[in-house]
């Protein structure tokens, strides 16, 4: 075991786009520190989740403690708290650059900056730590290095004049960045007394262990046997195992101010452990938490249901199982006329929605399908009530709203100038009001917009996508309330309401929405024998009206010649008996016709 010394402890974290090459140049910087050794050694080995491997994204954070001999004879402890890239883990993302003295930020030579290494980059600069640019990718035929260096410069306002050039999936320059990190990155703080207090950055669930928390110590000492308490929940435990992340988890005595890994308690409930609260002792509490907790709220909400109403209890178990390792879901219990039992579940965005569907359907193989995801909308009543509604079957009397507010999000988009035009029609269909516009070099351009979040939530990433031909790249983040008119749209079946169908829209987009969704109904809904209207609704007024023709039989075929009124006589029997079938029929919707419709949308 090494001896103790602050100042030979270095705490980094990595800051870039998705796929400029942060997981490869993590793993070069455990090959050259020999922490894992060669035969162990995979590619993106931080990330450990099939998901994660298979989209080259990061989702959970992993911190890796390296011991490395650097030139002046000295044994330096690097601490590497990887980070999540993606907008929606934006939170998680300050907590981790919270426990860091430090940040590399890695451009690629060939993209240039992109807009989520901006929203990243400025939540470092608040909170004050050191930046290194890197630029990778330097073995590309197409790197522009100069380019890169320049946009650093003029967007991100960072000296790039001495940028480390490296390229990590040949190994070039890593060396050299191991020891900029020494001598650039500082050490950890004198703390100010003995007392504890260590920032909780993020926790897993392990089956054997309960909830492992990792934590940045800033002060005090947390060993086993301690009795600790977490000051957002007030909740008291004793500490069964403290260890370090080398990289698999390995016990040690103690952590000291400056040091970062883990330690097991006897907690069963992940609620228990909030992501960036401080833990203290219980005997002798810190005064104050550390500063920049909130409570994670969620931002987008979609249903979650069973397609066999028997997995209802394979549904429940799967999702608690995931919220032990993601304490941003939220999971309610609801039910639905067409869907039958299933839940509400809250998320921070588009992306933590596909990758929580993709893991239930995957890890735990259930056969599940989402509705339309929804924001919150606050709805202020006249009686002074104000209530805050993400379910269109929650929809309060009309007579009784006084106004309705949306959420709006403040966008940064990316994008080749080449584009402005169609970013500008994008901006314009999706209700969008540009605030700004700044060029960040001869071919790119940076939007400012403010949108309505509903707008964005649904299609808006793969529409930027295609009208940039894939080079555009955006993030957000919530910026506040808004007045609006939104209203309740209804979608009925044979003059049935059926929830399912039914949202809530702006006024303007609701006629176009409600054709839409009619003119699919009509195609996904087997025929009846008698004829069956779908229309859309808003209030009173039918805004859009489709109609399934009957599946008919001719009644007549047995009639050779005679007189005409034997027909008549056969279609007035058969007109009746229609009739009475519309009256007591029931139109059956097939489950695919759910699925169908939110792709319509």
């Amino acid at each position: 075991m090494q001896e103790y010394n602050r100042n030979h402890i270095r705490n980094f974290s990595i800051i870039a786009h998705i796929d400029h090459g942060k997981s490869t140049l993590a793993d070069r910087l455990l090959e050259l520190t020999r922490t894992v050794e060669a035969r162990e050694m995979q590619e993106q080995f931080l990330d450990n989740m099939e998901i994660e491997r298979e989209r080259g994204i990061t989702i959970k954070a992993r911190p890796v403690t390296m011991r490395y001999p650097a030139k002046d004879g000295n044994v330096y402890t690097i601490n590497l708290i990887d980070t999540p890239g993606h907008v929606d883990f934006s939170y998680e993302v300050s907590r981790s650059l919270s426990a860091c003295e430090g940040a590399l930020l890695v451009v690629d030579a060939v993209q240039g900056v992109q807009a989520q290494t901006l929203a990243n980059v400025y939540l470092a600069i608040d909170r004050g730590l050191e930046i290194l640019p890197v630029i990778n990718k330097i073995d590309l035929p197409a790197a522009d290095v100069e380019s890169a260096k320049r946009q650093i410069e003029d967007v991100i306002g960072l000296d790039a004049s001495n940028a480390l050039l490296i390229s990590a999936k040949t190994g070039v320059g890593i060396d050299a960045v191991l020891e900029r990190i020494l001598t650039e990155i500082p050490h950890p703080k004198e703390p100010p007394d003995e007392l504890l207090r260590a920032l909780v950055f993020d926790s897993h669930y392990d089956p054997f262990r309960g909830v492992l928390v990792y934590i940045r110590v800033m002060s005090g000492e947390i060993s086993k046997k301690s009795l600790i308490r977490f000051m957002a929940t007030g909740k008291t435990f004793e500490v069964g195992e403290v260890g370090i992340f080398a990289p698999n988890e390995r016990p040690v005595e103690s952590l000291r101010p400056g040091e970062v890994g883990y330690f097991t308690a006897t907690i069963k409930n992940t609620a228990d452990v909030k992501i960036g609260d401080t833990l203290t002792l219980h005997k002798f509490p810190a005064e104050k938490p550390l500063p920049g907790f909130k409570v994670i709220r969620p931002v987008v909400y979609a249903g979650i249901y069973p397609i066999d109403s028997s997995d209802f209890e394979a549904v429940r178990d799967a999702l608690l199982k995931l919220q032990l390792n993601d304490s941003a879901l939220h999971v309610e219990q609801e039910s639905s006329l067409a869907l039958g039992f299933g839940f509400r579940c809250g998320f921070l965005g588009l992306l933590h929605l596909e990758i929580v569907f993709e893991r239930l359907t995957r890890e735990f193989d259930l056969d599940i399908i989402t509705t339309a995801p929804s924001v919150i909308y606050r709805f202020h009543l006249n009686d002074g009530q104000q209530i805050e509604i993400d379910n269109p079957a929650r929809y309060p009397d009309p007579a009784h709203i006084d106004l309705v507010e949306e959420p709006w999000v403040k966008c940064h988009i990316m994008a080749p100038s080449e584009y402005l035009g169609a970013l500008m029609s994008l901006g314009m269909d999706k209700r969008g009001e540009l605030v700004k516009t700044e060029t960040m070099s001869a071919s790119r351009l940076l939007l400012t917009y403010r949108f309505p979040m509903n707008e964005i939530i649904t299609d808006f990433n793969d529409k930027l996508k295609s009208v940039t031909r894939g080079y555009g790249s955006f993030d957000y983040e919530l910026d506040s309330y808004q007045k609006s008119d939104i209203i309740k749209l209804e979608i009925r079946v044979n003059e049935e309401p059926v929830d399912a169908f039914s949202c809530l829209v702006h006024r303007t987009k609701a006629e176009a929405k409600g054709r839409a969704i009619c003119a699919k109904l009509k195609e996904v809904i087997p025929q009846q024998l008698f004829k069956v209207p779908i229309q859309a609704a808003i209030g009173g007024k039918i805004v859009s009206r489709e109609t399934i023709s009957a599946l008919t039989k001719n009644v007549t075929a047995k009639c050779y010649g005679g007189d005409i009124t034997r027909k008549r006589k056969l279609w007035e029997k058969q007109k009746k008996g229609k009739k009475r079938m519309k009256e007591i029929g029931k139109v059956n919707i097939p489950q695919s016709a759910f699925m169908e419709v939110l792709k319509a949308e």
